[in-house]
C-alpha cells in the first residue's frame, strides 16, 4: 500500500486540518504552529514524503547512508506520533482518521524494510540512534511547523557503530519471504560427518599454496589434467535425451559420492547438462546457479530438458518474478550483490558457478560474493555439491586457480583445507623433496579437476551440431520489439475480421478459418516486401538482430577466450558494427569480412584470422562470407542473426565444417526468447529436419525463405486468434 501525495493534499484542506491549525501548540514538544498562506504542513505529511523518498531510492538502487538515516527517523517519529494521537483529547472520528494515516505510513515503511535487511534492523526498539538521525528528526519536525523539545541531558554512552551499509541495496523478493514463512527453520544437514580439525602433519609449518600453484607449471607437461572417473553408469530417470559417455562419467562420479568439481571441458561438450544431472544424482537441491547474463535463460531451458521434474527460476533485477519455492535458482553475476543476503539463508545444498574464471580476481565484489555464498553453503550442508564450470580456468597466470579452489573448499586464504591437506600428507613428501610437485599436482587434480577436449571425445559428439542459446531481451529494446510483435498480430487480426465480415459467399466456418489465415499472412508478406517504413516481419527481425548483437558478441568473446578462434556471423551491417565495438571494448582482436570490401582487403582479413594466432574472431557477413571461403581454423561459430533458410545457415557453418577440419564443429545460434525469433528458428529446423540437422549435418532443403516468412506470419496470427 502506497500513500499517495494527492491524498495528503486533499486532507490538508479538510476541516480536521483546519481544526489542527487552530488548536494550541503541542506543549509536549514545546513547539509552535507555523501556518502560512499555503496552509500548514503536518508531521504525517512530512513522514509520508520521507518514506516515499526512501522507497524510491531503494527501487532505483540509489540507497545511501543518509537515506537509511531518513528511514530510521520516520520509524522514530511514527512511534511518537502514534502515542501522541492516542493520548490526545478530541473526537473519536479525528483520532481514527489520524491513526489510519499512520497505519498507512507504517505499512509502506514495513514493505520497504522487507526488501533490505539493514532497514529491517532499524525498526527494532533498541536500534542505536545516531547523532545524524537526531539532527534530521529535529529538522523534519521544524519543517512540519513544530519546535522539537530540548532533549534532557543524559550520561553519554560508549559510541556504538551501526553495521556498515552494503555497497548496493539488498533485496528480499516477496516469494522468498513467503518461502521463509512457510519454512521458518532451515535445519543444517548433518547427514555426513564434517571433516575434523587439521591433524598434526609434517606439512604444518610449510607455505603450501605457492608450491601447489607451481606444481601445475613444473609437473604439468604430458600429465593428465583429469581426475580418474568411473565407468559411465548413471542413467537419466526419465526423458528421451541420452547422455554422451564422457558426460555420464562425471555424473556417475557425483552419484558415487564425489562432491567438488572444476569442470574445465571445452565448450560444446555439455557442461550444463553434466552439472544439472550431477545435482540430480547428488540430491543437491535447492541448487544455486551463478552465470553470466547471456546464458541465464539457457540454463532454465536446459533444466527443463534434463531435469524436468525440478522447477527452475531466474532472478531478474530485484527478483520480483522469482519463484521462492523453486528447486533451481539461476542468478547472473551482475545482480548477485543485491541478493547475496537472502541467498545465503536459502538453504542451498549445491552451487554451480558457470564461466568460473569470472571470479579470478579475489578482490572483486562478485568474487567475494561467490566465495561468501560458498562458505555459507559449506557451513550449512555437510557435503554440498560445488561445481566450477569454465573452459579456461587460467586467463592471466597460474594464480587464477586460487579463487576457484577456494570456492570449491579446497583451500582458504592461506593454506589447504582438511581434505586436500590430508591428501598431501599421505604422499609423505614436502616441498623440499624432488617428487613433491608431481604428487601435489595429482592431489589437486584428484580433488575434482575434469578436463576433456573435443578431440578427446570426438566419438561421443556429432561432427557438426547446432546449439540454440536463448537470451532475454531486457530494457527498452526488448519492450519495443514485443510491442511491435503485438501490433503486427493485432493488425493481421483486424484484417482477418474485416475479410470475414466482407465475405459475399455467406460461408460459415467453425472456429478459425485456416485458409483465410494463410491468405491474410500472404497479404501481410506482400505488404512487408513493398513497404518503405513501418513495422513488419522484416523490420522486426532487424530490430531483434540489433538487440541481440551485444549479447551475441559477449558470448563469442567468452568462447574465444576458452576455446580459441570463433567465427561470428550476422546479416546486417549495424549488427556487425555493434559486435566489433564489443570486441574492441573487451580487448579481443578480430578481422572483418564484409560485402563492401575489395577482394584484396577481404583476403587480407581472411589471412589475418587464419594465420595470426592473436586474431581471435572473424566478424562475417552472412551473405558475403557465407560461401567460398575456408575458416576451418575455428570449430566454434556464433550465428548472431537467423537465416531465412536452412541452406543459408548450412553454408555459413560449412566455412568451418569442411574437409581438413580435425575437430567437431558447434554452431551457437543466438535466439531471442519469447519473440518471433524463436518461432522462426523452429520453422527453419522443421523445414530441414531437426534430428538430421543436429545429428548428421543433413543438407536437405525443404522450402524457401518465402515459406519461412509465410509460416511465421501464419503461426503468429493463429496464436493471436486462439488466444495462445
Amino acid at each position: 500500500m502506497r500513500i499517495q501525495e494527492e491524498e495528503y493534499v486533499a486532507r490538508r484542506g479538510q476541516p480536521q486540518s483546519r481544526a489542527r491549525r487552530s488548536a494550541p501548540p503541542d506543549r509536549r514538544r514545546g513547539g509552535r504552529d507555523r501556518g502560512g498562506d499555503s496552509g500548514p504542513v503536518d508531521v504525517m505529511s512530512v513522514m509520508a514524503r520521507a518514506v516515499r523518498e526512501v522507497e524510491s531510492a531503494l527501487r532505483n538502487n540509489r540507497m545511501t547512508q543518509s537515506t537509511r538515516t531518513k528511514f530510521q527517523v520516520v520509524a522514530l517519529l511514527l512511534r511518537e506520533e502514534r502515542a501522541r494521537v492516542r493520548a490526545e483529547a478530541g473526537s473519536d472520528r479525528r483520532r481514527d482518521e489520524q491513526l489510519k494515516r499512520l497505519d498507512g505510513i507504517a505499512t509502506t515503511l514495513a514493505m520497504t524494510a522487507v526488501r533490505d535487511q539493514g532497514l529491517m534492523a532499524m525498526l527494532d526498539d533498541d536500534a542505536v540512534v545516531s547523532d545524524e538521525a537526531r539532527a534530521l528528526k529535529r529538522e523534519m519536525l521544524r519543517s512540519a511547523g513544530l519546535e522539537p523539545a530540548t532533549e534532557p541531558e543524559v550520561e553519554e554512552a560508549p559510541p556504538v557503530e551501526l553495521p556498515a551499509a552494503p555497497a548496493k541495496p539488498r533485496v528480499v523478493p516477496q516469494s522468498v519471504v513467503s518461502r521463509q514463512l512457510a519454512n521458518p527453520f532451515l535445519a543444517p544437514d548433518f547427514s555426513a560427518a564434517r571433516p575434523s580439525a587439521p591433524r598434526p602433519t609434517p606439512l604444518a609449518g610449510w607455505e603450501l599454496l605457492g608450491p601447489l600453484l607451481r606444481s601445475f607449471e613444473r609437473a604439468g607437461t604430458g600429465a593428465s589434467a583429469c581426475m580418474t572417473l568411473p565407468a559411465p553408469s548413471f542413467q537419466r530417470p526419465r526423458g528421451d535425451l541420452e547422455l554422451m559417455p564422457h558426460q555420464a562419467q562425471l555424473v556417475s562420479a557425483a552419484a558415487a559420492g564425489h562432491r567438488t568439481f572444476l569442470l574445465a571441458d571445452e565448450p560444446g561438450l555439455g557442461k550444463t547438462a553434466q552439472s544439472l544431472l550431477a545435482a540430480e544424482a547428488a540430491g543437491a537441491y535447492p541448487l544455486l546457479v551463478v552465470v553470466p547474463n547471456v546464458v541465464k535463460t539457457n540454463w532454465v531451458r536446459e533444466a527443463g530438458l534434463w531435469t524436468p521434474r525440478r522447477s527452475a527460476t531466474v532472478i531478474h533485477g530485484n527478483g520480483d518474478s522469482v519463484d521462492g519455492f523453486a528447486d533451481i535458482v539461476v542468478v547472473n553475476y551482475e545482480v548477485l550483490d543485491r541478493h547475496v543476503g537472502w541467498l545465503g539463508d536459502f538453504g542451498f545444498r549445491g552451487m554451480v558457478v558457470d564461466e568460473a574464471h569470472f571470479i579470478k580476481n579475489k578482490s572483486s565484489q562478485r568474487s567475494q560474493h561467490v566465495l561468501q555464498l560458498s562458505q555459507r553453503i559449506r557451513s550449512f550442508t555437510a557435503r554440498p555439491l560445488l561445481m566450477a564450470l569454465t573452459g579456461t580456468p587460467l586467463i592471466n597466470d597460474i594464480e587464477d586457480f586460487l579463487a576457484i579452489w577456494q570456492f570449491l573448499g579446497w583451500i582458504d586464504d592461506s593454506k589447504p583445507l582438511v581434505e586436500l591437506m590430508d591428501a598431501l600428507t599421505e604422499t609423505g613428501l614436502t616441498p623440499a623433496d624432488p617428487g613433491f610437485y608431481a604428487a601435489a599436482r595429482q592431489c589437486v587434480v584428484d580433488m575434482g579437476i575434469v578436463r576433456r577436449r573435443k578431440i578427446d571425445v570426438a566419438a561421443d559428439i556429432p561432427a557438426r551440431r547446432i546449439a540454440d542459446l536463448p537470451v532475454e531481451l531486457d530494457g527498452a529494446a526488448g519492450r519495443s520489439i514485443r510491442a511491435a510483435e503485438r501490433d503486427l498480430a493485432r493488425r493481421m487480426v483486424a484484417r482477418y475480421e474485416t475479410a470475414l465480415e466482407n465475405r459475399r459467399s455467406g460461408a460459415v466456418v467453425e472456429g478459425i478459418d485456416h485458409d483465410l489465415v494463410r491468405q491474410v499472412a500472404r497479404w501481410e508478406q506482400k505488404d512487408a516486401a513493398e513497404a518503405k517504413s513501418g513495422d513488419n516481419v522484416f523490420t522486426m527481425m532487424r530490430k531483434i538482430g540489433q538487440a541481440k548483437a551485444g549479447l551475441a558478441a559477449d558470448y563469442a568473446a567468452q568462447l574465444a577466450r576458452s576455446a580459441g578462434k570463433v567465427v561470428f556471423f550476422a546479416k546486417h551491417v549495424d549488427v556487425m558494427d555493434t559486435a566489433e565495438e564489443t570486441f574492441t571494448a573487451a580487448g579481443v582482436r578480430f578481422s572483418s569480412i564484409r560485402g563492401d570490401q575489395t577482394s584484396t582487403v577481404r583476403q587480407r582479413n581472411i589471412d589475418a584470422f587464419v594465420k595470426d594466432p592473436d586474431v581471435a574472431v572473424a566478424v562475417c557477413s552472412l551473405t558475403a562470407a557465407g560461401v567460398g571461403i575456408n575458416l576451418q581454423v575455428a570449430s566454434n561459430i556464433v550465428l548472431a542473426e537467423l537465416s531465412w533458410t536452412a541452406a543459408e545457415q548450412t553454408q555459413a557453418i560449412d566455412r568451418s565444417h569442411r574437409i581438413g577440419q580435425t575437430e567437431p564443429v558447434t554452431a551457437w545460434r543466438i535466439i531471442a526468447a519469447q519473440t518471433i525469433d524463436a518461432r522462426i528458428a523452429g520453422l527453419i529446423d522443421s523445414k530441414a529436419g531437426l534430428a538430421a540437422q543436429a545429428l548428421d549435418g543433413s543438407e536437405d532443403e525443404m522450402g524457401s525463405s518465402a515459406d519461412i516468412q509465410l509460416e511465421a506470419l501464419v503461426a503468429l496470427l493463429t496464436d493471436e486468434l486462439s488466444g495462445a
